[in-house]
């Protein structure tokens, strides 16, 4: 082996390599096309090409978030005389955490930085999902993800789980900022699944929104996302939530 091919291996080995850099940095995350949040929070290591982070509020793999950080320039891929380093990112893993052993984290997560500008699908539907499809001068390139709603009128054949029809008494939390929660609301489910359910609500989230549902007779909290909202022909609201992170004790 020459060496001009041992440099060349060497160098593209030392680009892979995560760096452990605990940078500042701000995370802006549009939920959906009326709800948005940003939170500040610090890298736990960093390539040119992503980074790993913790937050105190969920995401799930295949969101987009941006990102604003004082990236060493050696390893950005634009911008480099600017101050800052603002990215657009994508998440592609996800791990639920303890908050009350993890100074108030819930999650940490890996992104795949993806540009200086988000799909002009993103502007108008922000809950949408994306998933890597190669990667171009160190960036991702993305494309959108087909999505299975997970709603009861679904047939149950194309159903990766099948669901019970029972009622659990469950809570629902709404995330709000720094883990905090903004409203509750005390209901049953109608359908569910290890995977996803299907609750009465009165309360108005879009999809997109991340809430907490916890059960006193399961024992069990997990993070879940609203895949649809809807009213029924008895008239009353359905949330059908996919969970995230974990699934459903059944």
């Amino acid at each position: 082996m020459s060496n001009e091919v041992k440099e060349s291996e060497e160098k593209s080995r030392r680009l892979r390599e995560r760096v452990k850099l605990a940078l500042p940095v701000r995370v802006h995350c549009r939920e959906t096309a009326d709800y948005e949040w940003h939170e500040m929070s610090h890298l736990v290591d960093v390539t040119p090409f992503g980074a790993r982070l913790r937050l105190k509020r969920p995401t799930e793999e295949g969101r987009l978030l941006h990102l604003t950080l004082a990236m060493p320039r050696q390893l950005r891929c634009f911008d480099y005389v600017e101050d800052q380093y603002r990215v657009w990112s994508l998440v592609t893993n996800v791990r639920l955490l303890d908050p009350e052993t993890e100074r108030g984290s819930l999650v940490e997560f890996g992104v795949a930085f993806v540009g200086k500008h988000p799909p002009r699908s993103f502007t108008s539907d922000p809950a949408r999902r994306y998933q890597i499809a190669a990667r171009s001068s160190g960036l991702w390139m993305i494309r959108e993800e087909s999505d299975e709603l997970l709603t009861d009128v679904d047939v149950s054949e194309n159903r990766k789980e099948s669901r019970l029809s029972i009622p659990i008494e469950v809570t629902i939390d709404v995330f709000a900022d720094n883990g905090a929660f903004a409203e509750s609301e005390h209901t049953v489910t109608e359908n569910i699944s290890p995977i996803g359910a299907s609750v009465f609500t009165t309360l108005q989230l879009e999809v997109g929104r991340f809430v907490r549902v916890s059960s006193q007779q399961f024992n069990v909290s997990l993070v879940a996302v609203v895949r649809s909202h809807r009213v029924a022909s008895d008239r009353i609201t359905r949330l059908h939530l996919q969970f995230v992170g974990g699934e459903w004790p059944l």
